[in-house]
């Protein structure tokens, strides 16, 4: 009786931070206007393996427009560190305030 208890439990958590993540809205197309890009370096391991997609990275933008953090959403283990590091690089447009965006780098296979 305990186990399916713990169990229920375990399942309940699971579905509540599920729930939450997916009632937040996410941004594929930044609004504040990015002025520098730096392409992210392909990983030679993805590259020998032909492994490509889209990782998903969540950016804090302070009001001088530079990157405060970022946090990955999503995406190939592989192809991770070089998007969170490119990312780390942009450059946007000033604003009031800090922003939070959500952007998507794709990566292709050659």
């Amino acid at each position: 009786m305990r186990r399916a208890g713990s169990l229920l439990a375990a399942v309940a958590t699971c579905v509540a931070l599920f729930t939450q993540g997916s009632m937040a809205q996410t941004k594929e197309h930044p609004e504040r206007k990015i002025l520098s890009k730096v392409a992210p370096a392909y990983p030679d391991l993805a590259r020998r393996m032909h492994i490509g997609g889209v990782v998903k990275v969540e950016v804090v933008v302070g009001a001088n427009g530079a990157v405060k953090s970022t946090k990955v959403l999503g995406g190939n283990p592989v192809l991770i560190e070089s998007a969170n590091d490119a990312v780390r690089k942009y450059k946007f447009q000033a604003a009031s305030a800090d922003t939070t965006e959500v952007l998507q780098l794709t990566f292709e296979t050659h």
